[in-house]
Parts: structure tokens; sequence; C-alpha cells
């Protein structure tokens, strides 16, 4: 597997295969925002991930993609700048939490919940609503229906990077956002979790699991 997650801004994008997806990542932006874009590898269809800066380049990574999804994992300006213009180009659903939703800067056109199903082609996500980075923040998760149960695929926005939780504003925002990456995401993941977050390089749960103790103690 050549795939490091390692990318940056005005870099190239970075590509790996996994069971019935391509996954590519895309540095874009002041801010170092990652834009992923997953690919049903039976039929060709797409789901993308933060559309959050440089629509070019985004649009250019997208391709002949056909986007049935565009997910924004969460309010934060960073994390849609670009979102109006590849929607334009390319179309797709948007989506969001609804807790978040009203501060895009376009209209969603179907609000996310916890456990929802996105179907694109014959691949699927699903939707876990991490609340505390802000109220609506949602990560995306992808095990093949199963096939992956073992070794599943995670994209977390800011809810999670390698070294703790992303930021918050309170302690009870703190509190809520560890509380639901302990019950949701390490109480029902394995470690060999890949984490995809929405700045930075990647990791595992397994690579931050032995730290859950310290980032409590550590607080917001």
């Amino acid at each position: 597997m050549t795939y490091t997650g390692n990318v940056k801004v005005g870099g190239p994008s970075d590509t790996r295969e996994i069971d019935g997806l391509t996954v590519t990542k895309l540095a874009v932006g002041p801010m170092d925002n990652n834009a992923y874009l997953l690919r049903d590898t039976g039929t060709g269809e797409g789901l993308l991930i933060d559309a959050a800066n440089e629509p070019e380049r985004v649009i250019e990574m997208v391709g002949d993609t056909p986007i049935t999804w565009l997910v924004t994992t969460h309010r934060h300006f960073d994390h849609w700048q670009a979102l109006k213009e590849v929607h334009d180009a390319i179309g797709g659903v948007v989506v969001a939490h609804t807790a978040d939703a009203p501060e895009l800067p376009i209209a969603v056109d179907d609000d996310l919940s916890d456990g929802d199903i996105l179907r694109f082609g014959d691949a699927a996500v699903s939707v876990i609503h991490l609340r505390g980075h802000t109220p609506g923040s949602v990560a995306i998760l992808y095990d093949a229906e199963g096939r992956l149960a073992d070794t599943p695929h995670l994209f977390t926005g800011d809810s999670l990077f390698p070294g703790g939780p992303g930021k918050t504003n309170s302690p009870a925002d703190f509190n809520s956002l560890m509380d639901d990456l302990e019950e949701r995401v390490f109480g029902r993941l394995p470690d060999a979790t890949w984490v995809y977050p929405g700045h930075g390089a990647d990791t595992t749960l397994g690579a931050e699991r032995p730290h859950l103790g310290e980032w409590r103690a550590r607080g917001w």
C-alpha cells in the first residue's frame, strides 16, 4: 500500500483502494483542510466530504465522478468555503446535520441524523453524530456494510485528530464530545479503524485509545 494520507496544500491528492471503495484525500486552503472523495468502484458514483476551499481543485479531484451526496461535517466556515461553487459545478444532494445546517452558505437538501445511511451506487456510509466541537458535527463511517467490521474507515471532521478531540468552547462541550467519542466511536469500533480527520494526517483508533484518560484529564 502506497497510501500515506500525508497531503499538503498545493500538492497532489493521495488515493487508496478499499473493499468496494476508492478514497481520495486532498488538502486545500489556508487552514490546511482535507476534502475527501469516496467513489464506489462498482458503479463509479461518489460522495464528497467537506468542499472546504479551492473549488477548482476540488472539482478537478472529482473529475467525471457523478456525485450523489455533498456532505459537510460541521458548520465552521473553513469546511464549506467551496461548497456553493462545487455544488454549482457537480451537483449532488447537499447534506449536513440538522443543528449545523442553517450556518451553511446554501440550503441543505436533507438533514442528517445519527444512524442515517447514505447510499451511492453499491456503496453506503453511516452517520455518527458527535456533539461538542459544534452541536451538529458528524463523522462518516465506511465498513462495506459489515465486510470491513474489523477494519472500518472513519471520516471525523474536526471531532477527532491524532492526539485528541477537536477544539471545544466550554467544559460542557468538551465533556459532551468526549462522551460521544467514547460511546459512539471508541466504544463501538475496533483499534484497526482508520481515521481521516478534517485537517492534517490520518491516524487509527488503536493509536489514540491509550490516551483517552489523558485527554479527559487535560480537559478543554
